[in-house]
């Protein structure tokens, strides 16, 4: 405690660097999804991806280790029956659960964990040094064969959380699960493994790629736009603390990343109201203002040009349920 200070002026210096450490950690976040992007984005993800897939029947996805949500969600591969479970707010609350869970968990080596249904869902470390980048997730498999009592313990279950269910469209998702060997399975997760190390590689050479190309102007603005994009931050003000002009900063800004200025930060703020959106404890009208945007109308018009849906329905289509 720093003695002889009025407890005002110490909350609120204390409120000061707690806002400075979450605007770092924000930060933070969204380089790791950028790089994320970039990283999927690659061709020998994609060409890994598809071998993967087709090779074992099972879905591939990289996800942030900063945050979590459904990783196979309206993928080619997601399991009809998770699909299904995913519709419900209380069901698909249990699955986020799991995959918080193997967020959690994942960070010195791959973690299988198994949902209420009994289906594996696995989570795989991607590291650079002593970073962690991502995770490499596969899963919605069953290791051993279903039948009518897991299915009965199941649909109790549900029963019990008060979730209304076709159970005969259930019943066919469920017993068409594909099944593996456990053996077989954790062979899966170790090649991913090993992958995983090989997109360690391909990490670091787009990392060095990138800034060797991005000049320390643009650097510093993503950095600034990163730690500010919740506040009212015209690109002048980015200008003067970069010390150019408004007019180059702008020229800059638009060669290096193809859009303008505000077209960027409209959608840092979007990317970031996403992941709140997965928060049924927040408002909508909360989020807007949170991450920037000053009128409501203006953070949904923003939302569905760059999503395709509204804040609702984005969060519809993954199952949550603003608290009442």
């Amino acid at each position: 405690m720093r003695c002889g200070m009025p407890t005002r002026i110490l909350m609120a210096y204390y409120c000061s660097r707690l806002q400075t450490r979450l605007a770092f950690i924000d930060a933070m976040e969204r380089r790791q999804k950028l790089f994320l992007e970039k990283l999927t984005a690659s061709r020998i993800f994609q060409d890994y991806k598809q071998a993967f897939e087709s090779g074992t029947g099972l879905p591939l996805a990289v996800t942030s280790s900063q945050s979590w949500g459904l990783p196979h969600r309206f993928g080619e591969k997601e399991n009809p029956f998770c699909s299904l479970m995913a519709k419900s707010s209380k069901t698909c609350a249990a699955c986020l659960e799991v995959q918080k869970r193997l967020s959690d968990e994942s960070e010195h080596g791959p973690v299988t964990l198994t949902c209420f249904a009994g289906l594996c869902d696995s989570a795989v470390p991607i590291r650079m040094g002593e970073d962690l980048i991502g995770l490499l997730q596969t899963g919605q498999v069953l290791v051993e064969a279903p039948d009518e009592a897991g299915f009965s313990r199941i649909t109790r279950t549900l029963i019990k959380w008060g979730i209304e269910a076709d159970l005969k469209d259930l019943r066919e998702a469920y017993f068409a699960t594909r099944v593996l060997e456990p053996d077989q399975y954790q062979s899966f997760v170790s090649m991913l493994h090993i992958f995983a190390e090989h997109l360690a590689l391909v990490g670091h050479q787009l990392e060095i790629a990138a800034e060797s190309r991005e000049s320390p102007v643009m650097r510093r603005a993503r950095v600034i736009i990163e730690e500010k994009q919740a506040d009212d931050i015209p690109s002048r003000d980015v200008a003067r603390m970069l010390n150019t002009s408004t007019f180059y900063f702008c020229k800059l800004f638009k060669k290096a990343t193809g859009l303008t200025f505000t077209e960027y930060l409209t959608r840092v703020r979007v990317e970031k109201a996403k992941n709140f959106l997965l928060n049924p404890h927040l408002r909508v009208s909360e989020i807007a203002y949170q991450v920037g945007f000053r009128s409501l109308s203006q953070f949904n018009r923003s939302f569905r040009n760059l999503v395709g849906q509204t804040p609702s329905e984005y969060r519809e289509a993954r199952g949550v349920s603003p608290s009442s």
